[in-house]
């Protein structure tokens, strides 16, 4: 009888094995092509088996390494990083990408107990003048920078 001697590596394998039947599943339409005329699905189909691949690789690991056992689900931080992706989502039309990205700064800080206001403050402010620098100036993407525009 198999016994699971590493929870952790059995569970990252069945999701390595399932995103990769996914691939193997969905790109199973798309012509495959040879390595000289590679068609639409040669990389997805190749990228799908690697994927699989690495997923039978650990989830052996899984049944034959000793590993530690799954961590208990903590809700403060999902909620957390959830509420800030969400709140970015809903703000950066109207108040534009540099006060999104400081409220998802802010509010994804607060996944962790020991946040600071002032040194979390001051990295929105930082990491959002280099998002709308690199973005917005130098990409050009099409994104607010401010609000109102």
């Amino acid at each position: 009888m198999l016994r699971v001697k590493s929870p952790q590596d059995l569970g990252a394998g069945l999701v390595f094995l399932a995103i990769g039947g996914a691939g193997l599943y969905f790109g199973n339409d798309l012509a495959f092509g040879t390595s000289a005329r590679m068609g639409p699905g040669y990389f997805p189909t190749l990228l799908s088996i690697a994927i699989t691949i690495i997923g039978l690789i650990v989830g052996a690991r899984g049944l034959a390494i000793v590993g530690p056992p799954i961590e208990p689900v903590r809700l403060r931080p999902l909620t957390f990083i959830l509420a800030a992706i969400l709140l970015f989502g809903v703000l950066i039309d109207i108040v534009g990408l540099a006060l999104s990205g400081v409220a998802l700064t802010v509010v994804a800080a607060y996944a962790r107990r020991e946040a600071k206001p002032g040194e979390t403050l001051l990295l929105g402010v930082g990491l959002s003048l280099f998002a709308v620098l690199v973005f917005v100036y130098l990409l050009g993407q099409p994104l607010p920078a401010w609000w109102g525009r």
